[in-house]
């Protein structure tokens, strides 16, 4: 249906006669208020509200640039429509589902938006049946995790718990205030199961169970960065690893012990076997750079006479964040290809600026699409779903970069509100990893009053033996009479000693080792202490 341009009177007003002979798309969903502003009328999903002011002048200009916004926003609807059924996971989508029913609350179009909240209102009952369904299978994962409490099965229920804590890891998510009670549940298990298992285990036994977990733990963490491109994060890493590997002890089983070994060690040799190759690689990466340079400057001349603003903008976006991302170019032919650039960018962005009423509508539609960014931003920020969140946040600072700018009126209340949004997440973060390091603390502590009380008693014992055997040897010296007594005296008195001599070597062995596993605690608490006072 075609706009009609309505007759112009002195005061360039449009009256309701004018109104009612108007014909154009979307006219059905709208009305005309006493201030001369275009409305979109209420529906039973929201109440009505201004979309522009108009008049008789720029009447035709406006209601076809809103129009053609509402295709936009139906592309959006479909595009999510097409990526909901082509996902498996259908939680991925909530953080979108939720910002798209957000945006067309605010969407500066005209159009039917019924349709629109119908699809999302289905969509977010599928996402609240997934969350029930999840919540089911992680509530089996915590009953079973109280099922094995009590087991002395030490070695099963170990390997039975990790198990259980990698399902958990893996398992899909539900809402957050349930979630959170089951998994208090299986913490309140594992600990009365590692309680008791640690009451079990006493001595050799006990310290060569911690140091297979903490040589483990080294394992899959070097493996885990053994394919990472952070290579000076991970080189870091390696190195710590390699540190702390020096100071864990041996493991009950030699042949264990050079297992770990074996794999710790193949994993730090990938990653440094694949660093060397990409540094390698670096040297030779200037002329290429020249030539992706080169292809982007291209294709910025060949947009810089195109009308299709939305999209030409966005795409010589794209250019300029792929133009940040490749690296340096021969020197002398730096300023010659950024010029070119500029000029091309110039020319399309010039041409843009004189489409002022078009402009003005899309400006009102930016501020929509970070309004609604802000409100998720709002909605992320006290969430304790430190890596999903962490994910959507960067994503919501993606998207907001891709947005253009808003009306001055606005001013930079919306980007000072989303910012201070992120803030408030990230400063939680940052204190719950403290809070964590603490913990990490506390039971070094533990293990080190444990080592101390270890090491008293056997001490003990082995002063304890040195006296007998003293007390032995005496009474043998003393023994010097003739006769059968005298001589059975003597050999259960040889017996004695010989069993304590015998003895006495591993127990002073064991001294000797337990004060050094004491001395590296405290080497190791002393440390932490320092990085806490340096952090």
């Amino acid at each position: 249906m075609t706009t009609q341009q309505p007759i112009q009177n002195a005061d360039n007003q449009i009256t309701p006669e004018m109104w009612n002979e108007l014909s154009f798309a979307g006219k059905e969903f709208c009305s005309l208020n006493d201030s001369q502003e275009l409305v979109l009328n209420a529906n039973k999903y929201g109440p009505e509200r201004i979309l522009a002011g108009i008049n008789a002048e720029n009447f035709a200009t406006v209601t076809t640039a809103l129009a053609e916004k509402f295709k936009e926003v139906e592309g959006k609807v479909q595009e999510l429509n097409t990526e909901w059924e082509q996902t498996e996971d259908k939680l991925k989508l909530s953080g979108k589902v939720s910002r798209l029913k957000d945006y067309i609350q605010r969407a500066n179009a005209i159009g039917d938006y019924v349709p629109f909240y119908e699809s999302l209102e289905e969509k977010e009952k599928t996402v609240q049946s997934l969350y029930d369904t999840h919540y089911a299978e992680k509530l089996k994962l915590a009953e079973k995790a109280e099922s094995i409490q009590d087991s002395e099965d030490w070695k099963a229920t170990t390997d039975a718990y990790r198990e259980l804590v990698e399902e958990w890891k893996h398992a899909n998510p539900a809402d957050k205030g349930r979630s959170d009670k089951l998994w208090e549940r299986i913490e309140k298990a594992r600990n009365h199961f590692y309680e008791r298992k640690r009451q079990h285990q006493e001595g050799v036994e006990q310290d060569m169970m911690q140091n297979l977990d903490l040589k483990l733990e080294i394992c899959e963490t070097a493996e885990k960065h053994a394919q990472s491109d952070d290579w000076r994060k991970s080189s870091d890493v390696m190195k710590e690893l390699m540190d702390q590997w020096k100071t864990i002890g041996r493991v009950a089983s030699h042949d264990k012990n050079e297992e770990l070994w074996n794999r710790f060690i193949n994993a730090r040799n990938a990653f440094f076997d694949r660093k060397k190759l990409h540094f390698e690689h670096i040297q030779g990466e200037q002329e290429a750079n020249y030539n992706l340079k080169l292809a982007l400057v291209e294709k910025a001349e060949t947009l810089s006479d195109s009308i299709d603003w939305k999209e030409t903008t966005l795409t010589l976006g794209t250019i300029m964040d792929e133009w940040k991302a490749v690296g340096k170019v021969p020197y002398e032919k730096a300023d010659e290809l950024w010029n070119r650039l500029q000029v091309a960018r110039d020319k399309f962005f010039s041409a843009k600026r004189q489409s002022a009423e078009t402009f003005k509508v899309n400006l009102e539609d930016n501020y929509a699409q970070k309004q609604a960014l802000l409100n998720r931003a709002e909605e992320l920020k006290n969430s304790n779903n430190w890596r999903e969140a962490t994910e959507e946040m960067n994503e919501l600072m993606t998207e907001w970069k891709k947005i253009g700018h808003i009306p001055r009126e606005y001013g930079d209340v919306v980007w000072e509100k989303f910012i201070s949004a992120r803030h408030h997440f990230f400063k939680r973060k940052d204190e719950d990893r403290d809070k964590r390091k603490a913990r990490f603390q506390n039971q070094l502590d533990v293990r080190l009053t444990q080592t101390e009380q270890f090491l008293g008693k056997i001490k003990e014992e082995l002063e304890d033996e040195e006296a007998k055997l003293a007390e032995f040897t005496e009474s043998l010296k003393n023994t010097t009479g003739e006769g059968h007594k005298e001589d059975e005296l003597r050999k259960h008195l040889e017996n004695l000693i010989q069993q304590i001599e015998k003895k006495l070597p591993a127990r002073r062995e064991k001294v000797e080792e337990v004060s050094k596993q004491l001395e590296e605690l405290q080497q190791k608490r002393g440390e932490a202490k320092e990085e806490k006072t340096i952090s």
